[in-house]
């Protein structure tokens, strides 16, 4: 009779915690575990570029909630995947890594692709920054426990990415007997809001004159969200998002004001400038969403007052005063907030005038986007680009955006349907995240339309996320808005500096050049369409959605800046001033 090895042990141990896909890259550490996925129902996403593996696995995780299981090689395969892990981690994404290390009895030797400049098989201490725990494997027999640990970490609290670092030699090994393959908890319990805390926060909003609710993109939990959506109708509160926030709150809800910060409108600061009690649901107040943490644009506290929950107790306080700061799961919080609210009020309460003029100052934002993308011009601009792709797309497909227009513009005034998802990277704004996340989500949801909308600095960044959607018969739609440029740095350069340099793509001679996108897709195995009049984007968009087959539309864009109605530090810095205290 044979005995399991410790890679056969462990895919059984994933198989049982419900793991379905692993996105990786092969090497010579790491294949003892492929050999032991080959007969396995879980099935092998596999990448030509560890980082495109890595978002890939994001995006499977954030359209999922499950965690996504990355599996990567020594040296620099798991380099090549720091990138995509940090991503993933500063937006709160359950993501396991398991990286293959070099064989345990040559740590320090400098065996081949060896980390050890500083200490002997250190290549943990990379990802240590942003990970929430790593694990050096250093025996069989503890493998179990840590893969066991490593999930829970993973998805309890805050969720987050953590690594499983395994020497190649330990996967080799006979399995201990003794494991018994560590089950998950059958079921986990969450940290709820105690009835004085809920309590004080129902009586903050109800003696509030002027109440706002501002949400990040931790309130993830359909309930939650429910349960959001009627407190704010029954006090008549308006609601606010982060960038991260986006969709957890129907667009078209008479309440919301829409997105605080370097890209929020006027009419939203209003509100969050003048609040008197700000109610702060899983949101970490980041630099975009309160315009560099100055007072004038955006927050003010004080004199508002911050009533700030969070399951991470490090993010209280972090960047504005509280006055009740509670740690516990948002969902639960805002259910018994909701109730206490109830209990001293059971007749909703209203506001005279508050929903026309959200409604009023919504409705402005989005005629105006539409009003700048009926023009003819071409290249297009970026308006028209997202007016067509609204018109184009099911009120159910999930805009996966890299970083530029496609992130800032679509956050700040594209009308995103009730039943459609808006995936982005917000902590890290990482470029080339689109691509290769939107190939995750495709294989989470495969009967849904699936758009990575990219720039042609993030498609380019990327490439090889379309072989990967053709060989997982993935029809992600990769809208590429090519403006030939890394177009928000260059107007950012342009208009601190009077000049655009390294910003723009040129060939030799100094001409704006681009690759062709569309002919890299057919290359590649995917449909390929290139818009060449103002009129085309929309019959290539349908015809794409029609077909469900990969394919890469390069649609040329003119180099428009995202309205910036916010205020951002760095403009403060390139014209010589500086916050007072800053040395």
């Amino acid at each position: 009779m044979s005995t399991a090895t410790a890679a056969e042990a462990l895919v059984a141990q994933l198989e049982s915690y419900g793991v379905e896909y692993v996105f990786g890259t092969c090497g010579h550490t790491n294949i003892a575990l492929l050999d032991a996925l080959g007969p396995s129902p879980i099935r092998f996403v596999i990448a030509r570029h560890e980082q495109a593996a890595a978002h890939a696995a994001d995006g499977y995780a954030r359209m999922t909630g499950r965690p996504g299981v990355l599996l990567t090689h020594v040296g620099p395969g798991m380099m090549n995947a720091v990138t995509g892990v940090a991503t993933a981690a500063l937006d709160s994404v359950p993501l396991v890594v398991i990286t293959g290390d070099i064989p345990s009895y040559y740590q320090g030797r400098h065996p081949h692709q060896e980390v050890n400049l500083h200490a002997d098989a250190d290549q943990t201490a990379i990802y240590r920054p942003f990970c929430k725990r790593v694990w050096q494997v250093q025996r069989v027999q503890d493998l179990a426990r840590v893969t066991e640990r490593a999930f829970w970490t993973a998805t309890t609290g805050r969720p987050g990415t953590v690594l499983v670092n395994i020497p190649m030699d330990l996967l080799n090994r006979p399995a201990d007997p003794g494991s018994g393959g560590r089950p998950l908890p059958a079921q986990l319990g969450t940290p709820g809001l105690d009835l004085p805390t809920a309590e004080r926060i129902a009586d903050a909003l109800l003696s509030a004159e002027r109440p706002l609710i501002y949400f990040g993109g931790g309130l993830r939990e359909p309930g939650a969200r429910a349960e959001l959506r009627a407190l704010a109708e029954h006090l008549d509160i308006p609601l606010a998002h982060s960038l991260m926030g986006k969709g957890a709150v129907p667009d078209q809800h008479p309440l919301l004001l829409g997105m605080p910060g370097f890209w929020g409108l006027e009419a939203t600061h209003e509100h969050t400038r003048g609040a008197d009690v700000v109610l702060a649901l899983a949101t970490r107040f980041a630099e975009t969403d309160a315009s560099s943490w100055e007072s004038a644009y955006t927050w003010n506290f004080p004199p508002s007052r911050l009533i700030q929950i969070d399951i991470d107790p490090a993010e209280i306080g972090r960047n504005y005063p509280v006055d009740i700061g509670a740690v516990a799961d948002v969902g639960l919080a805002v259910r018994s907030i909701a109730a206490a609210v109830r209990e001293r009020r059971a007749e909703p309460l209203t506001r005279p005038g508050l929903r026309e003029g959200v409604a009023a100052a919504r409705r402005a934002v989005f005629e105006a986007a539409r009003e700048a993308g009926r023009g003819d011009d071409f290249p297009l601009r970026p308006q028209r680009i997202l007016s067509d792709l609204r018109e184009a797309l099911p009120d159910d497909a999930v805009l996966v955006t890299d970083v530029g227009w496609n992130k800032n513009g679509v956050a700040q005034c594209y009308e995103l349907p009730e039943r459609g998802r808006f995936i982005t990277p917000g902590g890290a704004s990482t470029m080339g995240f689109g691509p290769a996340a939107a190939v995750g989500v495709q294989i989470a949801e495969p009967e849904r339309v699936v758009v990575a909308l990219v720039g042609d600095g993030g498609m380019s960044a990327q490439l090889p996320a379309v072989p990967m959607a053709v060989e997982q018969g993935a029809p992600v739609i990769f809208l590429v808005m090519n403006n030939r440029a890394h177009g928000t740095i260059a107007d950012l350069q342009a208009s601190s500096f009077g000049r655009s340099y390294g910003c723009e793509f040129t060939d030799a001679q100094g001409r704006p050049y681009s690759p062709d996108f569309a002919r890299y897709g057919e290359s590649c195995g995917a449909d390929g369409y290139t818009v060449g009049t103002p009129g085309e984007l929309r019959k290539v968009l349908t015809d794409a959605v029609s077909r469900r087959r990969p394919a890469v539309l390069d649609v040329p864009m003119v180099n428009e800046p995202v309205p910036t109605p916010g205020h951002w530090n760095i403009k403060d810095i390139y014209a010589g001033r500086f916050p007072a205290g800053a040395s």
